[in-house]
Order: C-alpha cells, then sequence, then structure tokens
C-alpha cells in the first residue's frame, strides 16, 4: 500500500511511473489527496471538541467548589453537547478513515525505474539467458504424453477425486516430485534461509496483509463457512509471521524459506497453453522471503536471482530471465524477474519463478517496521521468489530429459530420487 505522505510529495512522480503499468492514476491519487484532507480535518476538529470538553469539566469542578451551581450546570448542559458533537465526530473519524484505506488498496505498487514500459508479455525484456536447448529424438512428446506413457501422473484420476487442475502423481513420478522439494528446501538452508512449516489456510487480515485482498480476491478459494482463504502461495502465511512487528535493525535480514501445497482458481483459464502441468489449480512450490533494510534490498534481490540461476544450473535445464514490463508486473511488485524454462517438446517458454521485491508496499499494509540506529521507526523491505514452482521444474525435466530408453533424472536429483531413469 502506497504511503499518503509520498503521494502528497511526490504526486506527479508517482503518475509518472504508475503509467508504466498502463494505468491513468491521476483521478486516483488525487481522491487519496482528498480523502486524507478531510481525515486530517476531522480528526482536527474531534481533538479541539475534546480538548474543549476536558477544559469544561475541569471548570465545572471549581465552579462546584466555589459554590456557582448555575455557572456549572450551563457548563455541564454544554459539556453534553460536546461530547454528543465528539461522537458524530469519531465516526466521521472512522468513515474518513475506512475510505482512505479502501482507495489505497486498489492502487498497485509504484514500478521501479529499471521496470520497462509495455502492456503485456511482449513487452518485458530478457536480461539473461543459459543452458543450450537439447536436440530430442524423433518422436519426442509432451510431458503430459509422457507422464501417461509411463504412469507418472493421472489427470483423470484427479479429475474424478476433484476435478480439473488436481493431478494424482504416481510412482516414481511422486517420488520425483518429493526430491525436488527436499532439493529445493536443502539448496535454501544451504543459503542461510531459515525453513518453515506454516499454515494452508490464512485469515482476512493476512490476504490484505501481503496485497492479495481484495486484488486478487476472486482467484482464491474462499471457505465461507469460516472466513479463510486456501494460500496461494507460502508468502502470504510467511510474510505475515512478522505482520504487526517492530524488529531492531540488527534483526535483518529476516530469511524464510517454506514448502505448501498452493491453490488458485484461475478463472477464465483455458485453452492448449494450460494442459498438463502447465497450469494447475492446486501446485506445490518451495518459497523464499526475504526482510531488508531498504538501503539493502535491491542488493539482496540480485542474490535471489543468483540464487535461482545456481538451481537451475544444477539442474541443466535451459533458461531465461526476464525483467517484466509495467504491464505485466504484478500488483504488489515494484520489480519482478521471471525465470523461464525452454520445454522442447512443447517449443515454448514455461515460466518457473518470480522474484520480486516489493519495497515498502507490503509492509505498509503489515505494519512491520523496524528501529534504525538513530531510533526512528522506518518501514522495512519485503521480497519473495519461487525457489521453485514444481510443475513446470518437472515438465522441463520430463521433456528436456527424455531419451528413448525413458527420462533420465538429472544428477543431482538422483541421490533424492534413488533411481536415475523412469523407464
Amino acid at each position: 500500500m502506497l504511503q499518503v505522505a509520498e503521494i502528497r510529495d511526490h504526486k506527479e512522480k508517482m503518475i509518472a511511473a504508475l503509467a508504466k503499468r498502463g494505468l491513468d492514476a491521476s483521478q486516483m491519487l488525487e481522491e487519496v489527496l482528498q480523502a486524507d484532507e478531510l481525515r486530517r480535518n476531522t480528526q482536527a476538529n474531534l481533538d479541539e471538541t475534546l480538548a474543549q470538553s476536558n477544559t469544561f469539566s475541569k471548570e465545572i469542578g471549581i465552579l462546584f467548589k466555589n459554590g456557582e451551581t448555575q455557572k456549572a450546570n450551563i457548563l455541564k448542559e454544554k459539556t453534553g453537547q460536546l461530547k454528543e458533537a465528539s461522537k458524530a465526530l469519531n465516526e466521521q473519524l472512522n468513515e474518513a478513515s475506512e475510505k482512505l484505506q479502501q482507495i489505497l488498496y486498489t492502487i498497485p505498487n509504484i514500478p521501479h525505474e529499471l521496470v520497462p514500459a509495455g502492456t503485456d508479455e511482449n513487452d518485458n525484456e530478457e536480461t539473461f539467458s543459459e543452458g543450450a536447448i537439447p536436440v530430442l529424438a524423433e518422436g519426442s512428446i509432451p510431458h503430459w504424453e509422457l507422464a501417461k506413457k509411463y504412469d507418472i501422473i493421472d489427470f483423470e484420476l484427479g479429475v474424478k477425486i476433484t476435478g480439473a487442475g488436481f493431478p494424482v502423481y504416481k510412482g516414481k513420478g511422486a517420488r520425483l516430485q518429493r526430491a525436488l522439494i527436499a532439493y529445493f528446501l536443502d539448496k535454501n538452508t544451504a543459503a542461510g534461509y531459515t525453513e518453515y512449516q506454516v499454515p494452508h489456510l490464512v485469515n482476512e487480515a493476512s490476504g490484505f496483509g501481503t496485497g492479495q485482498l481484495p486484488d486478487k480476491e476472486g482467484q482464491m478459494y474462499h471457505a465461507t463457512e469460516d472466513d479463510l482463504y486456501l494460500i496461494p502461495t507460502a508468502e502470504v502465511p510467511v510474510t505475515n509471521m512478522f505482520r504487526g512487528d517492530l524488529l531492531n535493525e540488527n534483526d535483518l535480514p529476516i530469511t524464510c524459506t517454506g514448502y505448501t501445497p498452493c491453490f488458485r482458481r484461475e478463472a477464465g483459464s483455458y485453452g492448449a497453453h494450460v494442459r498438463g502441468l502447465n497450469r494447475l489449480h492446486q501446485f506445490d512450490k518451495v518459497e523464499i522471503v526475504r526482510i531488508e533494510h531498504p538501503d539493502k534490498s535491491y542488493e539482496a534481490l540480485d542474490g535471489m536471482v543468483d540464487h535461482v540461476k545456481n538451481i537451475l544450473r544444477e539442474l541443466k535445464l535451459p533458461y531465461r530471465i526476464l525483467r517484466l514490463c509495467g504491464g505485466d508486473l504484478g500488483f504488489t511488485a515494484s520489480i519482478t524477474y521471471d525465470f523461464e524454462v525452454f520445454s522442447t517438446a512443447q517449443d515454448r517458454w514455461l515460466e518457473i519463478s518470480s522474484v520480486s521485491n516489493f519495497e515498502t508496499f507490503q509492509t505498509n499494509r503489515l505494519k512491520l517496521r523496524f528501529k534504525d540506529s538513530d531510533g526512528k521507526n522506518r518501514l522495512a523491505h519485503t521480497l519473495n521468489g519461487s525457489s521453485l514452482a514444481l510443475p513446470r521444474v518437472l515438465a522441463g525435466i520430463l521433456e528436456n530429459y527424455q531419451t528413448p530408453k525413458g527420462i533420465k533424472i538429472p544428477e543431482v536429483l538422483v541421490p533424492y530420487c534413488g533411481f536415475d531413469i523412469i523407464d
């Protein structure tokens, strides 16, 4: 969530930055300032009314003590009127504050200066690529056909149990899935991230804290009876562990990792590009989250990008990195780097990780602050990244490692799997 003081001081600069998203934010930002002006004026009137009421209360006591009952009763009547006025003003203040909050919730984060302007994925910038695209044998097939051929993922069984987008992993497919989770967690903890196991459902406050609500409300599964949401990513519960905290500067950075299933309705997602593992309603992901000092968050972002690079190098999968343009940037992110693995059998790139810096956008919602060396309370920066999302990594392994004799297992995963080929 943007800070009102920043909007007041840098309104035109913010309008220009948000234009990178294809958004004319001039009206929204003006509404913020008007709502804040109303809130501040109401607060000032309330403070003045309460101060006058307190003054009268003191005078009433003195008047009664001095036997000036008539004057005291007149002031008592005025005090009663002031109390009624303060009650009305307090209600107006709550309404004004709520209106301001609701407007702020609808405004996305300000793109970083490195974010290119653009409308969609076609305007993203490739910043890095690595790995040779393998030449597959004639007759190579996409992962959903490989899954059926080797009986390792059953999409139809998932439809029977739940519906489309909920696959069942079987035999060596389940073992490979478990191996990837363990490998990703081991890589993250070796890099200094503390592992957490977190709830898979969150309350509304957590959804608002990290920005999924109200922006992604229609994309989240909602257990209405208990008013809980199934998590779309571990980022939500992990980051919310620190909601409302006041940290010390020497507590930073805080680095976390965790594995969770993720649940996304993906409403409106249809077509050939969602076949097989390409887009699911339930999938597994290992996440990394950092809470950083504002002066060090972009150094941390570079480190997270290098960390994911190293994992993909060990898996020996061809990949590229894209800096997302404003039109493709997520609501909460200031800057995002997407990693994509090339699927040789599908002849297309598959997104397998997003690494983002949210700067103070989430921490302002979360009221997550730290006390700096001067004793001043400041908002921290939050960052997160997929390290990694399993479905498309698995799809890339199945397709790029297929041979006429079976699917080879990347060397780094063999100790985790206990086998070196699916045949």
